[in-house]
């Protein structure tokens, strides 16, 4: 946390320490969502070789907002 009484080299390094700590979190998530994304493939093949339109079941049912806030709702 920055304070006030900290001196410029140590918020510098907060905050830089900061980045470095979140650049590879988002890099670990960029990575699960690969994963996610090549399963989530893999499940529309199979249910396209079974005969399963999945864009005609889209069409058909409506769109929801389940989970989509904003951010500021979120921390707010």
């Amino acid at each position: 946390m920055v304070t006030a009484s900290m001196s410029k080299d140590e918020k510098i390094g907060f905050h830089k320490g900061s980045l470095a700590t979140l650049s590879k979190e988002r890099e670990e998530l960029m990575r699960i969502l690969q994963i996610v994304e090549q399963l989530m493939q893999m499940h529309i093949k199979e249910l396209k070789d079974l005969g399963v339109d999945l864009a005609a079941q889209a069409k058909d049912e409506p769109k929801k907002m389940k989970g989509k806030k904003a951010i500021e709702d979120v921390l707010g």
